[in-house]
């Protein structure tokens, strides 16, 4: 066949086409399709964690190396799974299955800490690879489809833990577009299945002082899909600190409070024998923006910050003489003291003071709750542990010792 004959051909195709295409958009023209506001149904935000873990959304867990990020998402993972309870004494509403992909850790060390921290290992399932005539290694990049389809055989898949998040990214993880693009199978498997995600990432290096969300490594496209993020930390170990702390705070979130958290510590314990597991120990909750909180934990300790510690002592007993204060309130005393809010944290835990919550819809409370602890007695000064404390009476504010003021 000569060329201009292949050339008619083609045109006469093109021709052939175009008319189709015409025949088609004649009987179904295309449009863009509207849904007016009065038929949006209205939905409150459900939580698995309440204030902390969407169900059927993506949360990011962000943070230093050595914090304990895995375990506390074996601490969240322990929790649904037995439906116990939750750091803010809260109880979760009902046991569910958690399922987990980790490229860091081996499934016999995750298991290790999980047993620790109590959880029903029969809900845990571990994304172990892709079976079938094409298996191989589970890719979260490419095979989040295949997973929720998995999932939708388990009775109530509550939870999905994604260690490290990033590897669900297969383009560049530094590039908005690639990022959102790869992400978006995961957000789809949270809305369809109900699920909670916690994606767990590292902070940039070089970060420190920056806002926590920026820290997050990679594209801020990560912060930004997810509706909540969550920030972790380790504090600076000080002279008199017993034993190393954490904080657990809200970074941002699009659906609730966005600052507040918790201090923790981690734990090892015996699981099986020459077997240990590490696990989360819950302390008091934490008020105050995630940057605030961070600024504290991540200062340089000192030695000698202007205030005796007996001098810092008797500043706690004379604002929480008079019974447990909102903890708000005692925040703002010891900042128009003068005094660093660590400092006192510290001075409050040695004689006794601690934070808790004044119900399940009460806020938080600074006080006594028992006896406050002795310390040694200064010349001339009243030992003020020997005092009754009444546990709900309300405060007035309180004043530093420095001034003439006299010390309870």
């Amino acid at each position: 066949m000569s060329g201009s004959s292949l050339e008619a051909q083609a045109l006469a195709q093109l021709d052939r086409g175009a008319a189709v295409r015409l025949v088609k958009a004649a009987a179904s023209p295309v449009a863009v399709r509207l849904v007016r506001g009065d038929a949006v149904t209205l939905e409150p935000v459900r939580w698995l964690f309440p204030g902390y873990l969407p169900a059927g959304m993506l949360a990011i867990l962000g943070g230093p190396a050595g914090c304990g990020k895995t375990t506390i998402a074996g601490s969240f993972a322990a929790t649904v799974t037995t439906a116990g309870r939750w750091p803010d004494g809260s109880r979760c509403r009902e046991p569910g299955d958690v399922l987990i992909w980790s490229g860091e850790d081996a499934h016999a060390v995750i298991a290790a800490r999980l047993v620790a921290a109590g959880a029903d290992m029969r809900r845990v399932h571990f994304i172990d690879g892709i079976t079938g005539d094409d298996g191989g290694a589970f890719d979260p990049g490419r095979d989040m489809a295949l997973l929720e389809a998995t999932a939708e055989g388990l009775p109530a898949p509550r939870l999905l833990i994604l260690d490290p998040i990033v590897s669900a990214v297969s383009g560049d993880g530094h590039k908005s577009n690639d990022v959102r693009r790869a992400l978006q199978p995961v957000v789809d498997l949270a809305q369809r299945l109900g699920c909670a995600v916690l994606g767990i990432t590292h902070f940039s290096k070089g970060t420190t002082g920056r806002d926590p969300v920026e820290r997050i490594t990679g594209s801020l496209a990560f912060a930004a899909l997810a509706r909540l993020v969550l920030v972790a930390a380790k504090v600076k170990a000080d002279a008199d600190d017993s034993e190393p702390r954490r904080v657990l705070v809200r970074a941002k979130s699009n659906i609730g409070p966005d600052d507040g958290g918790f201090a923790y510590a981690l734990e090892r314990v015996e699981v099986a024998p020459e077997v240990e597991g590490q696990r989360v120990q819950w302390l008091e909750a934490l008020q105050g923006s995630a940057r605030e909180v961070l600024a504290d934990a991540e200062a340089e300790p000192s030695d000698e910050d202007g205030d005796s510690p007996a001098d810092v002592e008797s500043f706690v007993r004379a604002c929480l003489a008079s019974g447990p204060i909102p903890a708000k309130v005692f925040k703002a005393d010891v900042e128009g003291a003068g005094y660093q809010w660590r400092t006192v944290q510290r001075a409050a835990k040695r004689i006794g003071a601690e934070s808790r919550k004044d119900g399940m819809q009460g806020g938080w409370r600074w006080g006594f709750h028992g006896t406050p602890k002795a310390t040694n007695r200064t010349e001339g000064v009243e030992d003020a542990s020997t005092q009754t404390v009444s546990p709900l009476t309300p405060s007035t504010p309180c004043v530093s010792p420095s001034v003439d003021a006299e010390v309870f």
